[in-house]
């Protein structure tokens, strides 16, 4: 862990620029990636101004919002992942919400819906029947919490072995990888947590076990993962593909770091970018559902080891389980059978 405090995020987060007609075009599989791989490709596209006291850095795909204390996070919009294998993306307003609909070749269809600022509020799965899976529901806000996505939670016990509480996957095998990823939370969790404060609340995320991918490092500046790396993700994607065929509901956090070299708002922007680059490899070349990924860039807060210069355990990328989090601690319920509504 790093020596510096999280950031305590108490108010929204701006959007990222929404994306345009051409961004939001279908990918055919087998399509390769664009766009630049590397950080120097975007500072010059940074534009940065003063927002309710923080300062508010844009640049293509990302907002970095850094607070008056000197804390800095980051936010960017997942529809991107979402294009690939798309038969068709519409876009509608309704009621002062955006939903974003991705139509799959089979005909069903994964329903985005963010609120006016750009704050994803649900994210549902549809199938050909018209059946819906709530698979994320960021409405939820405790009527007790103070503040906004922050919440300071005591760090929990920790009764399972330490190498099963954070499983490095290069020595992990493939049983104990699966295992991980449907492991219950170490404490109980005391109430449903929306989505933003999974995300930002690091005492939060500590109740859930995590895998190490250590099996894939970057380079320096980079988020591009080699062919040769890729391949060593096949062990984490089977596991991930029968969680979820085993609870379709079930929501993983793709987390994003960096070493301590370089500046905070370098860091951020290519942790996040790491993170959404495993995310979408998961989907393009493994076949995992992108409606149950989710992530998120932490930049060098949370160094694996302590060390101020370059480091390549330290350019790395976590995943964990966060369904439990999300609702509240309750069992896994099944998806509806054909013909019964699922619950809403």
């Amino acid at each position: 862990m790093s020596n510096r405090p999280p950031p305590q995020v108490v108010t929204p987060i701006p959007a990222p620029p929404p994306p345009t007609a051409q961004q939001l075009t279908p990918i055919a599989p087998g399509a390769p990636m664009a766009g630049p791989q590397r950080l120097e490709d975007f500072r010059g596209q940074r534009r940065e101004v003063q927002e309710g006291g923080r300062t508010v850095i844009y640049e293509p795909g990302r907002v970095i919002v850094r607070d008056p204390s000197g804390q800095e996070f980051v936010r960017h919009d997942e529809l991107e992942r979402f294009r690939y294998g798309a038969r068709d993306i519409r876009v509608q307003q309704e009621r002062g919400e955006t939903r974003t609909i991705v139509v799959r070749p089979d005909g069903s269809q994964i329903v985005t819906v963010t609120a006016p600022d750009g704050r994803l509020l649900r994210r549902i799965r549809r199938d050909i029947g018209g059946r819906e899976i709530i698979i994320i529901d960021n409405t939820y806000r405790d009527p007790a919490a103070v503040g906004g996505f922050y919440v300071d939670l005591p760090p929990p016990e920790i009764r399972i072995p330490y190498n099963r509480y954070i499983v490095d996957a290069e020595e992990a095998p493939p049983d104990v990888i699966y295992d991980t990823l449907i492991a219950p939370p170490v404490e109980r969790v005391q109430r449903r947590y929306s989505l933003d404060e999974v995300r930002y609340s690091p005492s939060v995320r500590q109740l859930m076990p995590s895998i190490d991918l250590n099996t894939i490092t970057f380079e320096t500046g980079s988020w591009e993962i080699g062919p040769d790396q890729a391949a060593k993700l096949q062990v984490i994607a089977d596991g991930l593909n029968q969680a979820i065929q085993r609870n379709p509901r079930e929501v993983f956090l793709i987390e994003g770091h960096t070493d301590a070299v370089g500046n905070d708002t370098d860091n951020l922007s290519l942790s996040d970018r790491r993170a959404e680059s495993v995310a979408t490899l998961m989907t393009q070349q493994f076949g995992v559902p992108a409606e149950n990924l989710t992530s998120q860039g932490y930049g060098e807060q949370y160094l694996k080891e302590q060390t101020q210069g370059p480091s390549r355990i330290n350019r790395r990328v976590t995943v964990r389980r966060i369904t439990p989090l999300l609702n509240g601690g309750q069992a896994a319920l099944p998806p509806p059978p054909p013909g019964v509504a699922p619950p809403r």
